[in-house]
């Protein structure tokens, strides 16, 4: 399929590892300029690079804090200075942080909330000028299954995750008129570097692939996922082919969600 990436160019926050990652190598060999945003300016450096070595693509590499408003600004500006316009988001940036009700204190739940909700405010606040002028744009707010199914002992992030959601729904009807359209992804298990650790702490005498397949995980498909699937479906969604979707999120988990 054409996703018609040619000559889009794409901020993807939390891109130097994972799942941002994926997406903005991705979008980079469907023929899209990337920045790629995150705090750590070497592996910033390193994730860049490799993209570039694969797809051929300028990829502009911008160490900023998404929580704080300047910086996203600076980086969104930085990017447009660099690539001409802005034509897609992903907000992608976040960690994981499940503990139960009474472990959570308020900085915690600030800190949560501040990286996980309003980064992608900020974000899409600082792309809507240059989508605007430029017609119209797309962005997906990456998010997570306990969003919409919140399990015991996992706060904050799953509260913010369904503030994500909220965000995602609200801000697609908000800007439908100026062509902007905006969808979220709600991952599962998904391969990362967290799921690594509790690969090693829990069964390194597994293979990956044996990890990944035990069933005690209880995904209908059968294993965890990989970070390319879930940028497969980011793509999609960021692309023409689907310039009719708005205010939808669309689950990556194996089936393993109890909802829609």
């Amino acid at each position: 399929m054409e996703l018609g990436l040619n000559g889009k160019v794409a901020v993807v926050t939390g891109g130097s590892k994972g799942i941002g990652y994926a997406t903005a190598l991705l979008l980079a060999a469907e023929g899209a300029e990337v920045a790629i945003v995150a705090r750590e300016q070497e592996s910033l450096t390193s994730a860049a690079e490799r993209i570039r070595e694969q797809t051929g693509k300028r990829v502009l590499a911008i160490s900023a804090d998404v929580s704080v408003p300047e910086e996203a600004a600076r980086a969104v500006e930085e990017t447009a200075a660099r690539f001409g316009k802005v034509d897609i988001l992903v907000n992608n940036a976040g960690t994981s942080a499940a503990r139960p009700f009474e472990q959570v204190d308020g900085d915690a739940w600030a800190a949560d909330l501040d990286l996980k909700l309003m980064g992608a405010v900020h974000f899409t606040k600082a792309v809507l000028p240059y989508m605007r002028h430029a017609g119209g744009g797309a962005i997906v707010n990456v998010t997570a299954v306990g969003g919409k199914t919140p399990s015991a002992s996992s706060l904050p992030t799953s509260v913010s995750r369904a503030a994500g959601l909220a965000l995602t729904k609200a801000m697609s009807k908000d800007l439908a008129a100026d062509r902007i359209r905006v969808n979220a992804v709600c991952i599962g298990l998904i391969r990362s570097a967290q799921i690594e650790r509790k690969w090693q702490a829990t069964a390194p005498e597994l293979t990956w692939d044996e990890f990944a397949a035990d069933p005690r995980h209880g995904i209908p498909l059968g294993r965890i996922g990989q970070a390319r699937e879930a940028a497969n479906v980011i793509g999609f969604l960021v692309s023409d082919a689907a310039s009719f979707v708005t205010g939808t999120s669309v689950n990556i988990d194996g089936g393993l969600s109890a909802v829609l």
